[in-house]
């Protein structure tokens, strides 16, 4: 990461998609039509300087803000574009709306395993483009709502530190100025640009543009196989791309246990997708018509791959550009802001959460840190604490995990017991067609604490939040068993694979 180029300023505009210009930067609850009960009296009042001020609306930032308004403190928001940040706006809630209508379109076509018949379906893009923009409509409207309903102030500009509590607001109607007795940056992060020569080709795309393609490619190449290209592959896979992905480590989603990410790509291949791991890009040229990835493997040396377009999804860069960061007094270490476990810098006032923090790039991460933020600003004692992250992969099948990976458990413990307990003998999955995958617990040898839950299937996005739960109280695999399952359900493979951890699964054979 230290050898990347530095973020050119060109990229550090959330630009929103042609197709989500329907609304305004900063709507009002009146606007979208939502009523919002007014605010006590007593949190109404208060003049000059506001008690905290977010920069940044995204999923830290407008949980902060909020947070500060139950704790009764004044608070403000700037954001240069939109309410929601690029969680809502160009990243996880678009893709999801996506993959929900590509879900949809995958089982109607399988429409004979569930015993009914239909004409032949076809994906209609500019249909499943307008679903996902009023989703993200929505969500935006009720951001907004959250914000007047809280009583908690928007401004709409570029925000930057000035030093001794101001911040300078830039907007369409110029520069003013806010006191704060304290600020969280909330900025996020962008698209990253890596050092590979022919990516500002017209048709070679970071994952904010490719939401403005208008048909379908019918060749997609994918740079970076971890969530944000492989959820991309299985959208327009699914849509009739055929789809080919890089991946400079050697396997897909490499921050996954090395058995999910095999399994996974098994998935894929029987999709038809062509995977290459341990895959350099060196440079991606004009062909024609096409574009030619050149790339080279340990086991098949230098080839190339046209494609009709080019995702690079290889990492986020924090977005720190244009902060006054070094006027606060704030340096940055490996491109991010440090901070200590109440998410403080090291100038007094001065918080970051999210992107811009050392540690998972997730949006449930970012709104706990900023409530740990607002929590520390209102006097409270508390601390961030990072042991039970959940990470989700929205792919079909879906990929799910919290802790440890067995490769990284066995440098502590080489003596580990697993449990593994697949779908495809489970009574819930078999009804319902979706057999792929399995429950994999690591659990330490001598008292069984559960270490890490990996999950690759159908919903084990929603499944995790058991295992998180169980590894936020430290639970043991016994207290997994000791949980009643319903029946018949997904989660009784979370069970049945802890009690595989003891060689005890009653319906593994």
């Amino acid at each position: 990461m230290d050898s990347a180029p530095e973020i050119p300023t060109n990229v550090a505009t959330l630009e929103r998609p042609p197709s989500l210009l329907s609304a305004s930067p900063v709507e009002t609850a009146e606007e979208a039509g939502i009523s919002v009960e007014p605010r006590p009296q007593e949190l109404r009042t208060g003049d000059g300087a506001f008690d905290v001020v977010i920069v940044g609306s995204g999923p830290g930032g407008y949980v902060a803000a909020i947070r500060a308004a139950q704790l009764e403190l004044r608070a403000a928001i700037i954001e240069k574009s939109y309410l929601g940040g690029t969680c809502l706006n160009v990243g996880c809630i678009p893709t999801k709306a996506m993959l929900s209508s590509v879900e949809a379109l995958s089982i109607a076509r399988r429409g004979k395993d569930f015993g009914f018949t239909a004409g032949e379906v076809k994906p209609d893009y500019p249909a499943i483009v307008k679903r996902r923009d009023r989703v993200v409509e929505q969500l935006r409207s009720g951001v907004q709502a959250l914000m007047k309903g809280n009583w908690i102030t928007v401004l709409n500009g570029h925000g930057r530190l000035l030093g001794g509590g101001r911040l300078e607001v830039n907007g369409d109607d110029g520069p003013q100025e806010v006191q704060a007795r304290n600020v969280i940056i909330a900025t996020g992060s962008v698209p990253a640009q890596p050092p590979i020569p022919g990516t500002d080709l017209e048709g070679v795309v970071n994952s904010d543009q490719l939401l403005q393609l208008e048909t379908i490619p019918a060749r997609l190449a994918v740079v970076g196989a971890g969530a944000v290209g492989l959820e991309w592959a299985d959208i327009f896979g699914t849509l009739g791309s055929k789809i080919t992905i890089f991946e400079m480590l050697g396997q897909i989603l490499p921050a996954a246990d090395g058995e999910v990410g095999a399994e996974l790509a098994k998935e894929l291949k029987r999709k038809g997708y062509a995977l290459h791991t341990s895959a350099m890009v060196k440079g991606i040229a004009r062909k024609g018509d096409a574009l030619a990835v050149q790339f080279s493997t340990p086991s098949g040396g230098e080839q190339e791959v046209e494609a009709d377009v080019v995702l690079v999804a290889t990492s986020r860069w924090p977005y720190t550009e244009g902060l006054g960061l070094e006027e606060a007094g704030i340096s940055l270490e490996r491109r991010f802001i440090p901070v200590n476990e109440q998410m403080q810098t090291r100038a007094d006032g001065i918080y970051a959460i999210g992107d811009v923090v050392p540690g998972a790039g997730l949006a449930h991460v970012a709104s706990r840190e900023g409530e740990i933020a607002v929590e520390t600003i209102a006097g409270r004692s508390v601390r961030m604490d990072y042991r039970a992250i959940p990470s989700c992969v929205y792919t079909h099948p879906e990929v799910a995990w919290v802790g440890l990976a067995e490769e990284d458990a066995r440098e502590e413990h080489p003596e580990l017991r697993i449990g593994r307990f697949p779908f495809r003998i489970l009574g819930r999955a078999i009804a319902s067609g979706a057999r792929e995958g399995f429950v994999k617990v690591i659990a330490e040898p001598r008292y069984g604490e559960v270490l890490g839950v990996h999950m690759i299937g159908a919903h084990v996005t929603d499944l995790i939040s058991e295992a998180t739960l169980a590894m936020t109280l430290e639970s043991t695999v016994d207290e997994l068993i000791h949980t009643i399952h319903a029946h018949p359900t997904m989660p009784e493979a979370i069970g049945e694979a802890a009690l595989d951890v003891w060689h005890r699964a009653i319906h593994k054979g």
